[in-house]
């Protein structure tokens, strides 16, 4: 869950609302299933932040715990029911999750009738017969750490039964059985499905997903056939995905500036600002000795030291992030071994450039003989590589245009290095990080930007952060762009006021020139077509449905988790308790930049004609959309409920149903949203341990957004109910 607009791993989370987050991965683990796939749901339960994650104690109320965190996954199995589960790295309340009797026998196998397999996270089994005990089934990844001998020992001495045991290997039995029938073989090699209609599929949802946060004057969508400036960090790199286990390698993945100038052809670029956290990756500018964009990867059992060493391997490398977990060969034993790995590169132009290297492990950077960056000498603790590795170190050298260089890279794995990492995941052999670009300062990338704004007719700015901003392994320090971004936007927007904002984050950013800005698009990650889903939209090829699953607030201090979002002590409390997002901002009437389901259109929209049926199982929501515009669109109809005489507090209101419906101008369509009577009215009374469904009338709010819920309905409960399980 969004606790935080901080969270390294925000961007791969549903929504700060648990109906919304609940709903979105039962249709997800829905669509997974059926082709036949397990799915695995996770993390279960509170991991919301990097910070100390293995080592992080979750503090919350019992409330907080079933009315935020655990509701999604009480959804996901009411309305999917996933094969798999994995549990989370940290504790909650006390105890890790993956050895947590209350989580996973009392709640998720006893009160919600799980009848499938839990796993571990990676390397996140702390302990033998506890885990057992508790219901973890497996212990990922192989081979077994805390498992195999251990558990025969634990047998031996009697901590262990084999009823015990056999509760576990049975459901790793169930899951094998269940997924022989796809007749996947074992280590069978990776295929593709890239196909004109899956591209056509990706481009229509990435453009779908993007939302149209401000748009004065109808600005947007701008004519391509007008002169066109693209500027920004983000314009010539494909931001499809952020940091971590949920990065991928993709087919292909269309930058924002290629996307543009496919329809633009003759638009105008400037860098504008040096948004990098880390220096992009040294393969998008080296070569291979075959002419191949890349690095060659030699691979040895034997250090440096050894003279005569030969390698057991040779590896082509298209990208030099490389995370060496999954590379595997049947000479090596251990997690201990060198890498080598060699290209060259010819400069476009003579200036300074910057090389640079973040290790799991140990790692030096030669170009023509020469050390340029040295990783192994002297060592910083960073962020890289899931917190387990270094800092990020940069070396600087003056190259020649047209002369071609030779780099050469020499690695230790993770054993090798220096330092240890508590409370960080370290992923076996370890890992190397080399970028190289061209020396940028902002002062001088601004300069260059304004005078390509001035000349253009309209401009579209990519801002935002990336993979490297937006991790797995660590949070985000604050909400501000990347150095130099705020200061660019100023400024074109002063030299060109017709420019519209285009921002790539998986969670909110501070937005201070937000106010001259007349157009601004949030568009997330969004995936191998990000960069043609943006152009849709900027030209009006693509009409914007998107709505924002979080709120925005207009600086981190207004967030709900401020004060306690990090470990302190291997200990976060969750005081904002179940006031989460627009709960909170509701209830201490906090202004926000944008409101939880913003989002805006090319057309308009009037919903009217709100009815309400009550059959005591469920609320039956039914309203009539009209496309008051002139372009065909799409409107997400938000159902609200709020209780009228609580006898606790409560937030306003909470989302409990939605309905997204496409209208054709001048059209009009109904809409129908079908919510569970006892989901929408519950709350979890601590006092008897239970939900309680408490007798009285609800207000049923429906409107576009949780600021604009202009229709209200009613329904009401006759008798109090107590109630658990489904």
């Amino acid at each position: 869950m969004q606790r935080s607009p901080l969270g390294g791993r925000g961007f791969e989370s549903f929504s700060e609302d648990p109906y919304l987050a609940g709903a979105m991965s039962a249709a997800t683990v829905n669509g997974i299933q059926s082709t036949g796939v397990a799915a695995t749901i996770k993390h279960y339960v509170c991991n919301d932040q990097e910070d100390q994650r293995q080592a992080v104690d979750s503090i919350l109320t019992e409330r907080a715990l079933r009315e935020i965190y655990l509701m999604p996954f009480m959804i996901a199995q009411r309305d999917s029911k996933p094969e798999c589960y994995m549990t989370a790295y940290n504790r909650v309340n006390g105890v890790h999750a993956s050895e947590n009797p209350r989580l996973l026998q009392e709640v998720l196998r006893g009160e919600w009738g799980f009848d499938g397999l839990v796993m571990s996270d990676w390397f996140g089994t702390y302990s033998t017969t506890e885990s057992i005990k508790a219901g973890l089934d497996l212990e990922m990844p192989g081979p077994s750490y805390v498992r195999g001998k251990l558990v025969n020992q634990a047998l031996g001495c009697g901590k262990l039964s084999l009823y015990d045991v056999d509760q576990r290997v049975r459901e790793v039995l169930k899951l094998v059985q269940m997924t022989l029938s796809l007749g996947i073989p074992e280590n069978a090699p990776e295929t593709t499905v890239d196909t004109p209609e899956t591209a056509a599929l990706l481009r229509k949802i990435a453009s779908n997903g993007i939302v149209l946060m401000k748009n004065e004057n109808n600005v947007l969508p701008f004519d391509n056939s007008k002169t066109t400036a693209i500027i920004g960090p983000n314009a010539a790199y494909a931001a499809y995905c952020g940091g971590g286990s949920a990065s991928l390698l993709p087919y292909y993945a269309i930058s924002p500036l290629d996307g543009l100038r496919a329809q633009a052809p003759d638009a105008k670029y400037a860098l504008g600002a040096p948004g990098w956290k880390s220096l992009p990756l040294m393969t998008r500018l080296a070569k291979t000795k075959d002419d191949k964009p890349g690095l060659t990867m030699r691979v040895f059992l034997d250090p440096p030291s050894e003279r005569d060493r030969k390698p057991i391997d040779e590896v082509y490398v298209s990208n030099s992030d490389i995370l060496l977990v999954d590379y595997k060969h049947p000479l090596i034993k251990t997690s201990l071994y060198w890498v080598e790995l060699d290209g060259t590169f010819t400069p476009s132009e003579t200036c300074e450039y910057e090389f640079s290297l973040a290790v799991a492990g140990t790692g030096k950077i030669f170009v023509d003989g020469e050390c340029v960056v040295d990783n192994e000498t002297k060592q910083r603790p960073g962020d890289s590589f899931f917190g387990a590795g270094t800092a990020e170190e940069i070396g600087t050298l003056k190259l020649n245009q047209g002369e071609t260089y030779n780099i050469h890279i020499t690695f230790g794995t993770f054993p090798t290095m220096r330092f240890n990492t508590h409370g960080a995941t370290g992923f076996g052999a370890g890992g190397l990080r080399i970028g190289l670009e061209r020396k940028a300062e902002i002062e001088t990338e601004i300069e260059r930007a304004v005078r390509i704004a001035k000349q253009a007719e309209q401009v579209v700015l990519c801002a935002g952060l990336n993979k490297d901003w937006e991790s797995e392994g660590y949070d985000r320090q604050h909400m501000d762009l990347p150095p130099g971004s705020d200061d660019l936007i100023k400024a074109v927007l002063a030299a060109n006021p017709n420019t519209a904002i285009v921002i790539q984050s998986g969670t909110p950013v501070a937005m201070p020139w937000l106010k001259e800005a007349p157009a601004l698009l949030q568009a997330w990650y969004g995936g191998n077509e990000t960069g043609n889903a943006i152009a849709d939209v900027v030209f009006g090829k693509t009409n914007p449905s998107g709505k924002l699953p979080l709120s925005f607030p207009v600086r981190n201090e207004d967030n709900p988790a401020f004060l306690n979002y990090k470990s302190e002590r291997n200990r976060a409390i969750y005081g904002e308790d179940v006031y989460v997002g627009y709960r909170f901002y509701e209830k201490t009437k906090k202004e926000v930049a944008f409101p939880f389901g913003h989002g805006l259109s090319y057309t308009t929209f009037y919903i009217k004609d709100l009815s309400i049926e009550d059959d005591e199982a469920n609320i039956v929501i039914t309203a009539s959309v009209t496309n008051t515009g002139n372009v065909d669109g799409a409107q997400v109809v938000q159902a609200y409920v709020s209780q009228q005489n609580p006898s606790v507090n409560r937030p306003p209101k909470e989302l409990k149903g939605f309905a997204k419906v496409f209208v054709k101008a001048g059209a009009i369509e109904k809409v129908k949203i079908l919510m569970s009577k006892k989901y929408a009215a519950s709350f979890w009374d601590e006092a008897r341990d239970s939900w309680t469904m408490e007798k009285g009338a609800y207000d049923v709010l429906v409107g576009d957004s949780s600021s604009s819920t202009p229709l209200q309905g009613q329904f009401k409960v006759r008798e109090t109910r107590w109630w658990r399980g489904l």
